[in-house]
């Protein structure tokens, strides 16, 4: 997983802030080596899988919105 999933540099105040896609409250899912059970994904679990993934579009919206003011053709110049 891609570190910026769990935490994200927030330019408006300048700080280290959550990004609600994770939460670590919730992470019990640990497995050993001994637990051959498969898990069973909850309607939560799929709640907040959704609600990431949501969350990454966006995120890949407003990059590529940056990217595409970056490299446009500049407007003819006025002679």
């Amino acid at each position: 997983m891609i570190l910026r999933e769990f935490i994200y540099f927030n330019n408006k105040s300048a700080e280290m802030t959550d990004d609600n896609r994770y939460l670590s409250d919730n992470d019990t899912s640990v497995i050993g080596n001994d637990d051959v059970r498969k898990t069973r994904l909850t309607l939560k679990m799929l709640k907040e899988l959704r609600l990431a993934g949501e969350a990454r579009e966006k995120e890949y919206k407003e990059e590529m919105g940056l990217v595409r003011k970056m490299y446009a053709v500049p407007p003819p110049q006025p002679t």
